[in-house]
Protein backbone atom coordinates (compact mmCIF):
# COMPACT_ATOMS: atom_id res chain seq x y z
CA UNK A 1 0.00 0.00 0.00
CA UNK A 2 1.42 3.18 -1.13
CA UNK A 3 1.76 5.86 2.03
CA UNK A 4 1.89 9.48 2.29
CA UNK A 5 5.16 10.60 4.07
CA UNK A 6 4.28 13.08 7.07
CA UNK A 7 6.08 16.56 7.25
CA UNK A 8 4.71 19.64 8.18
CA UNK A 9 3.39 21.11 5.26
CA UNK A 10 0.56 18.19 5.35
CA UNK A 11 -0.43 19.01 9.54
CA UNK A 12 0.00 23.02 8.26
CA UNK A 13 -2.74 22.30 5.22
CA UNK A 14 -4.89 20.28 7.93
CA UNK A 15 -4.94 23.57 10.18
CA UNK A 16 -6.06 25.20 7.32
CA UNK A 17 -8.87 22.93 6.27
CA UNK A 18 -10.47 23.11 9.82
CA UNK A 19 -10.28 26.77 10.12
CA UNK A 20 -11.67 27.23 6.49
CA UNK A 21 -14.86 24.38 7.72
CA UNK A 22 -15.20 26.53 10.98
CA UNK A 23 -15.26 29.83 9.42
CA UNK A 24 -17.29 28.87 6.45
CA UNK A 25 -15.17 30.36 4.06
CA UNK A 26 -11.39 31.40 2.58
CA UNK A 27 -11.96 34.82 3.82
CA UNK A 28 -13.20 34.59 6.87
CA UNK A 29 -10.98 31.24 7.98
CA UNK A 30 -7.78 34.23 6.19
CA UNK A 31 -9.22 36.75 8.79
CA UNK A 32 -9.12 34.17 12.17
CA UNK A 33 -5.74 32.85 10.93
CA UNK A 34 -3.83 36.36 10.08
CA UNK A 35 -3.44 35.74 6.37
CA UNK A 36 -4.15 36.54 3.16
CA UNK A 37 -7.54 35.02 1.30
CA UNK A 38 -4.79 33.87 -2.06
CA UNK A 39 -2.29 31.91 0.66
CA UNK A 40 -5.70 30.50 2.62
CA UNK A 41 -6.57 29.05 -1.08
CA UNK A 42 -3.37 27.99 -2.13
CA UNK A 43 -2.68 25.94 1.06
CA UNK A 44 -6.37 24.14 0.49
CA UNK A 45 -5.32 23.66 -3.14
CA UNK A 46 -1.58 21.98 -1.85
CA UNK A 47 -3.41 19.73 0.30
CA UNK A 48 -5.98 19.09 -1.93
CA UNK A 49 -3.11 17.58 -4.79
CA UNK A 50 -1.43 16.13 -1.54
CA UNK A 51 -3.59 13.88 -0.57
CA UNK A 52 -5.37 13.46 -3.88
CA UNK A 53 -9.19 14.36 -3.21
CA UNK A 54 -11.16 17.55 -3.74
CA UNK A 55 -12.04 19.24 0.26
CA UNK A 56 -14.38 21.55 -1.20
CA UNK A 57 -17.01 22.56 -3.49
CA UNK A 58 -15.90 26.50 -5.06
CA UNK A 59 -18.43 29.01 -5.86
CA UNK A 60 -18.51 32.66 -6.11
CA UNK A 61 -20.94 32.87 -3.26
CA UNK A 62 -20.00 29.74 -0.53
CA UNK A 63 -17.54 27.04 -0.18
CA UNK A 64 -19.01 23.37 1.05
CA UNK A 65 -17.64 20.40 1.57
CA UNK A 66 -17.24 17.51 -0.68
CA UNK A 67 -18.33 13.97 0.37
CA UNK A 68 -14.49 13.05 0.29
CA UNK A 69 -13.52 16.16 1.95
CA UNK A 70 -16.34 16.10 5.24
CA UNK A 71 -15.07 11.92 5.47
CA UNK A 72 -11.29 13.48 5.51
CA UNK A 73 -12.25 16.08 8.36
CA UNK A 74 -14.79 13.98 10.35
CA UNK A 75 -11.45 11.94 10.29
CA UNK A 76 -8.74 14.31 10.57
CA UNK A 77 -10.64 16.70 13.03
CA UNK A 78 -10.55 14.86 16.30
CA UNK A 79 -6.83 14.27 16.07
CA UNK A 80 -6.35 17.75 15.75
CA UNK A 81 -8.42 18.94 18.36
CA UNK A 82 -6.45 16.50 20.13
CA UNK A 83 -3.02 18.14 19.65
CA UNK A 84 -4.26 21.57 20.19
CA UNK A 85 -5.37 20.34 23.24
CA UNK A 86 -2.23 18.78 23.93
CA UNK A 87 -0.51 22.11 23.02
CA UNK A 88 -3.16 24.11 25.49
CA UNK A 89 -1.51 21.63 27.79
CA UNK A 90 1.80 21.97 27.57
CA UNK A 91 1.15 25.71 27.81
CA UNK A 92 -0.54 25.77 30.36
CA UNK A 93 -1.41 29.72 29.93
CA UNK A 94 -5.38 31.67 29.88
CA UNK A 95 -4.77 31.58 26.21
CA UNK A 96 -5.55 28.23 25.70
CA UNK A 97 -9.41 29.68 24.99
CA UNK A 98 -9.02 31.26 21.73
CA UNK A 99 -9.86 31.60 17.77
CA UNK A 100 -13.21 32.07 16.78
CA UNK A 101 -16.49 29.67 18.06
CA UNK A 102 -19.05 29.63 15.54
CA UNK A 103 -22.60 28.58 16.91
CA UNK A 104 -25.69 28.10 15.33
CA UNK A 105 -28.74 28.80 17.38
CA UNK A 106 -32.56 29.17 17.27
CA UNK A 107 -33.56 32.88 17.25
CA UNK A 108 -35.86 32.95 20.25
CA UNK A 109 -32.78 31.40 22.13
CA UNK A 110 -30.17 34.02 20.34
CA UNK A 111 -32.11 36.90 21.22
CA UNK A 112 -33.67 36.06 24.83
CA UNK A 113 -30.88 33.67 26.46
CA UNK A 114 -27.66 33.70 24.36
CA UNK A 115 -26.43 37.02 23.22
CA UNK A 116 -27.54 39.46 26.04
CA UNK A 117 -25.60 36.91 28.54
CA UNK A 118 -22.38 36.61 26.11
CA UNK A 119 -20.82 39.93 27.51
CA UNK A 120 -18.81 38.61 30.01
CA UNK A 121 -17.88 35.22 28.65
CA UNK A 122 -16.09 37.52 25.99
CA UNK A 123 -14.55 39.40 28.81
CA UNK A 124 -13.34 36.28 30.07
CA UNK A 125 -11.76 35.57 27.43
CA UNK A 126 -10.01 38.17 25.32
CA UNK A 127 -8.22 35.94 23.11
CA UNK A 128 -11.32 34.25 21.78
CA UNK A 129 -14.16 35.69 18.85
CA UNK A 130 -17.70 34.52 18.93
CA UNK A 131 -20.04 34.47 16.06
CA UNK A 132 -23.68 33.43 16.41
CA UNK A 133 -25.81 32.70 13.45
CA UNK A 134 -29.62 32.47 13.26
CA UNK A 135 -30.78 29.28 12.07
CA UNK A 136 -34.47 27.52 12.47
CA UNK A 137 -32.75 23.74 11.72
CA UNK A 138 -29.85 22.40 13.13
CA UNK A 139 -28.16 21.28 9.29
CA UNK A 140 -24.74 20.20 9.05
CA UNK A 141 -22.51 21.80 11.74
CA UNK A 142 -19.08 20.25 9.63
CA UNK A 143 -20.45 21.17 6.29
CA UNK A 144 -21.64 24.54 7.49
CA UNK A 145 -19.09 25.37 9.79
CA UNK A 146 -20.44 25.20 13.13
CA UNK A 147 -18.63 24.37 16.81
CA UNK A 148 -21.86 24.23 18.64
CA UNK A 149 -25.72 24.04 17.69
CA UNK A 150 -28.86 25.20 20.19
CA UNK A 151 -32.16 24.59 18.98
CA UNK A 152 -35.54 23.85 20.82
CA UNK A 153 -37.45 20.49 19.98
CA UNK A 154 -37.08 16.98 20.23
CA UNK A 155 -33.49 15.54 19.90
CA UNK A 156 -32.91 15.58 16.11
CA UNK A 157 -30.91 12.31 14.42
CA UNK A 158 -27.59 13.61 14.33
CA UNK A 159 -24.04 11.76 15.05
CA UNK A 160 -23.45 14.90 17.04
CA UNK A 161 -23.25 14.57 20.83
CA UNK A 162 -26.68 15.73 21.85
CA UNK A 163 -27.67 17.27 25.68
CA UNK A 164 -30.34 18.20 27.37
CA UNK A 165 -30.30 21.82 27.80
CA UNK A 166 -33.14 23.65 29.52
CA UNK A 167 -36.69 23.05 29.61
CA UNK A 168 -38.56 26.20 28.98
CA UNK A 169 -42.28 26.81 30.20
CA UNK A 170 -44.72 27.33 27.48
CA UNK A 171 -47.93 29.81 28.84
CA UNK A 172 -51.34 30.48 27.39
CA UNK A 173 -52.08 33.84 26.87
CA UNK A 174 -54.19 36.68 25.27
CA UNK A 175 -54.97 40.25 24.87
CA UNK A 176 -57.00 41.97 27.47
CA UNK A 177 -59.20 43.33 24.23
CA UNK A 178 -59.68 39.43 22.91
CA UNK A 179 -61.02 38.76 26.75
CA UNK A 180 -63.09 41.75 27.14
CA UNK A 181 -65.71 40.42 23.80
CA UNK A 182 -64.94 36.17 24.62
CA UNK A 183 -63.87 35.85 28.12
CA UNK A 184 -61.29 33.81 30.12
CA UNK A 185 -61.66 29.97 29.78
CA UNK A 186 -61.58 28.34 33.49
CA UNK A 187 -60.24 24.94 32.61
CA UNK A 188 -58.61 23.29 29.48
CA UNK A 189 -61.31 21.93 27.88
CA UNK A 190 -63.02 25.40 27.65
CA UNK A 191 -60.48 26.02 25.14
CA UNK A 192 -62.71 23.60 22.43
CA UNK A 193 -65.64 26.20 22.09
CA UNK A 194 -66.04 29.75 21.60
CA UNK A 195 -62.33 30.54 21.69
CA UNK A 196 -60.24 31.53 18.43
CA UNK A 197 -56.65 29.69 18.80
CA UNK A 198 -53.68 30.34 17.00
CA UNK A 199 -52.23 27.82 15.91
CA UNK A 200 -48.05 27.38 15.10
CA UNK A 201 -47.23 24.82 12.82
CA UNK A 202 -44.26 22.47 13.57
CA UNK A 203 -41.57 22.53 11.36
CA UNK A 204 -40.52 18.80 12.16
CA UNK A 205 -43.97 17.38 11.11
CA UNK A 206 -45.87 20.08 9.11
CA UNK A 207 -48.83 19.81 11.47
CA UNK A 208 -49.89 22.14 14.24
CA UNK A 209 -48.56 21.62 17.57
CA UNK A 210 -50.61 19.76 19.76
CA UNK A 211 -52.05 21.69 22.72
CA UNK A 212 -51.05 19.75 26.13
CA UNK A 213 -52.17 21.13 29.38
CA UNK A 214 -49.99 19.88 32.33
CA UNK A 215 -50.93 20.19 36.08
CA UNK A 216 -51.21 17.96 39.67
CA UNK A 217 -49.28 15.16 37.83
CA UNK A 218 -52.14 14.93 35.12
CA UNK A 219 -51.97 15.64 30.96
CA UNK A 220 -54.96 17.20 29.54
CA UNK A 221 -54.55 17.29 26.01
CA UNK A 222 -57.31 19.72 23.79
CA UNK A 223 -58.49 19.64 20.35
CA UNK A 224 -57.73 23.10 19.78
CA UNK A 225 -59.20 24.91 16.80
CA UNK A 226 -58.52 28.82 15.09
CA UNK A 227 -58.56 30.63 11.95
CA UNK A 228 -55.03 31.39 12.17
CA UNK A 229 -51.64 29.29 11.76
CA UNK A 230 -48.35 30.91 11.89
CA UNK A 231 -44.91 29.12 11.54
CA UNK A 232 -42.62 31.69 13.79
CA UNK A 233 -42.52 32.84 17.40
CA UNK A 234 -42.35 36.41 16.36
CA UNK A 235 -46.01 36.01 14.51
CA UNK A 236 -47.88 34.04 17.31
CA UNK A 237 -46.99 36.04 19.76
CA UNK A 238 -48.07 39.42 17.35
CA UNK A 239 -50.94 37.92 16.76
CA UNK A 240 -51.86 37.47 20.51
CA UNK A 241 -50.72 40.92 21.45
CA UNK A 242 -53.56 41.99 18.37
CA UNK A 243 -56.03 40.25 20.24
CA UNK A 244 -56.60 37.36 17.26
CA UNK A 245 -56.93 34.88 19.79
CA UNK A 246 -55.16 33.06 22.56
CA UNK A 247 -51.94 31.39 21.50
CA UNK A 248 -49.18 29.30 23.77
CA UNK A 249 -45.78 30.83 23.26
CA UNK A 250 -42.77 30.19 25.31
CA UNK A 251 -42.33 32.36 28.33
CA UNK A 252 -39.21 33.41 28.09
CA UNK A 253 -40.45 35.47 24.73
CA UNK A 254 -43.99 36.36 26.49
CA UNK A 255 -43.12 37.04 29.89
CA UNK A 256 -42.16 40.83 29.44
CA UNK A 257 -45.53 41.53 28.06
CA UNK A 258 -47.18 39.97 30.51
CA UNK A 259 -45.63 42.38 33.05
CA UNK A 260 -46.55 44.68 31.01
CA UNK A 261 -50.43 43.63 30.94
CA UNK A 262 -50.74 43.67 27.18
CA UNK A 263 -51.05 39.97 27.55
CA UNK A 264 -52.91 38.01 30.82
CA UNK A 265 -51.46 34.71 31.67
CA UNK A 266 -54.20 31.71 31.77
CA UNK A 267 -54.81 28.60 33.20
CA UNK A 268 -52.41 29.49 35.50
CA UNK A 269 -53.73 26.01 37.40
CA UNK A 270 -52.32 23.72 34.07
CA UNK A 271 -49.03 25.31 33.50
CA UNK A 272 -45.96 22.87 33.66
CA UNK A 273 -45.87 21.64 30.15
CA UNK A 274 -42.20 22.66 29.01
CA UNK A 275 -40.68 23.52 25.93
CA UNK A 276 -36.81 21.56 25.48
CA UNK A 277 -33.71 22.76 24.49
CA UNK A 278 -31.08 20.71 22.91
CA UNK A 279 -27.31 21.59 22.40
CA UNK A 280 -25.04 19.70 19.70
CA UNK A 281 -21.70 19.67 19.70
CA UNK A 282 -18.64 17.82 18.95
CA UNK A 283 -17.11 14.86 21.32
CA UNK A 284 -16.05 17.16 24.24
CA UNK A 285 -12.84 14.72 24.98
CA UNK A 286 -11.53 16.24 21.86
CA UNK A 287 -13.04 19.65 21.53
CA UNK A 288 -11.27 22.83 21.65
CA UNK A 289 -10.96 24.20 24.53
CA UNK A 290 -12.96 27.39 23.46
CA UNK A 291 -15.86 24.52 23.00
CA UNK A 292 -15.20 23.14 26.73
CA UNK A 293 -15.71 26.64 28.07
CA UNK A 294 -18.70 27.49 25.81
CA UNK A 295 -20.14 24.35 26.96
CA UNK A 296 -19.90 25.15 30.79
CA UNK A 297 -21.03 28.77 30.67
CA UNK A 298 -23.85 28.18 28.37
CA UNK A 299 -24.91 25.87 30.95
CA UNK A 300 -24.39 28.57 33.77
CA UNK A 301 -26.57 31.11 32.25
CA UNK A 302 -29.34 28.75 31.31
CA UNK A 303 -29.49 27.59 35.25
CA UNK A 304 -31.05 30.72 36.15
CA UNK A 305 -33.87 30.52 33.30
CA UNK A 306 -36.48 27.56 32.55
CA UNK A 307 -35.79 24.19 34.05
CA UNK A 308 -32.21 23.18 33.50
CA UNK A 309 -30.63 20.05 32.43
CA UNK A 310 -27.33 19.30 33.74
CA UNK A 311 -24.10 19.08 31.20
Amino acid sequence: MNTVPFDGRLLSGIGVLSAVVRAGNFLRAAQAMGLTQPAVSRAVSRLEQRIGIRLFHRTSRSVTLTDEGRRFYETVVPLLAGIEAAAADARQTTNAVNGLLRVNADRIFAQYVLTPAVQPFLTLHPDLSVEIVVQERLGDLVADGFDVAIHFGDPQPTTLVCERLMDVPVVTCAAPEYLKSHGAPGRPRDLEHGHECILMRNPSTGRAFDWEFVGNGEIVSVAVSGRLTVNDAGSLLGACLGGQGIGQPLEIYAQTYIAEGRLVRLLTGWSEETFPVHIYHHDPRTAPARVKEFLRYVSQICSSRGKPSTL
